[in-house]
């Protein structure tokens, strides 16, 4: 991308928030907040005026676009997942302390692209791993759901990582899930699903398995 700082030589490595595409002043900020807290910046305690939207796109299949071009840089869009907020007006947004800037997610906008698998049966633990490196551990405070698509019929799995951002669950780790899947009587009905956390997530009703 256009103007984003690498390393240079004799030199130590920029913050990628000085390089950053889209002009969001508060960027550096945000991510020094981040590094503060040792953790992600705080956004939502964060409450910005709305300057616009920003021609950023997060594809279904995780792939982050600045106006049309993938952005390359790991770390880069590593950073801008940590200040993604996904409002109650149900639109998503990049928020910094001076700024809170519109995007356009086409599904989830993290995808779930690892899984670590602790324990069996109801003590199951499923463990996600993002293509941003978030780890989010499958339970009652990061659910799972299932949505069958309509068309196709498949089904599309997503795991919970936090305040309301989900991540799709990719192809191969599906799966695995469906190795792992067991039939349970849930809600009157038998169903096909998974625990984790010590929760059963229902797939679909056992009798419309057809994978």
């Amino acid at each position: 991308m256009a103007g984003v700082t690498g390393k240079t030589a004799g030199k130590p490595e920029k913050s990628e928030a000085g390089g950053a595409p889209g002009g969001l002043k508060g960027l550096a900020v945000a991510e020094a907040e981040g590094q503060k807290a040792r953790g992600l910046p705080p956004v939502h305690l964060w409450n910005p005026p709305f300057c616009g939207d920003l021609d950023m796109r997060i594809a279904r299949d995780g792939t982050w676009y600045y106006m049309g071009t993938p952005i390359g840089r790991a770390r880069l869009v590593r950073l801008f997942s940590t200040v993604l907020r996904h409002d109650e007006d149900g639109k998503y947004y990049l928020v910094t302390p001076v700024e809170k800037v519109g995007i356009t997610v086409d599904d989830a906008p993290f995808l779930a692209v690892a899984m670590k698998v602790e324990g069996e049966g109801r003590d199951q633990q499923l463990t996600f791993t993002t293509n941003v490196g978030d780890e989010t551990a499958a339970g009652p405070d990061h659910p799972m759901r299932f949505v069958i698509d309509a068309e196709t019929g498949e089904p599309a799995p997503y795991v919970h990582v936090r305040a309301r951002l989900e991540a799709l669950i990719n192809r191969a780790v599906f799966y695995d899930l469906v190795e792992l899947g067991v039939e349970e009587e849930h809600e009157g009905r038998r169903w096909f699903g998974v625990w984790s956390g010590g929760t059963f997530w229902p797939f679909m009703p056992a009798e419309e398995m057809a994978f």
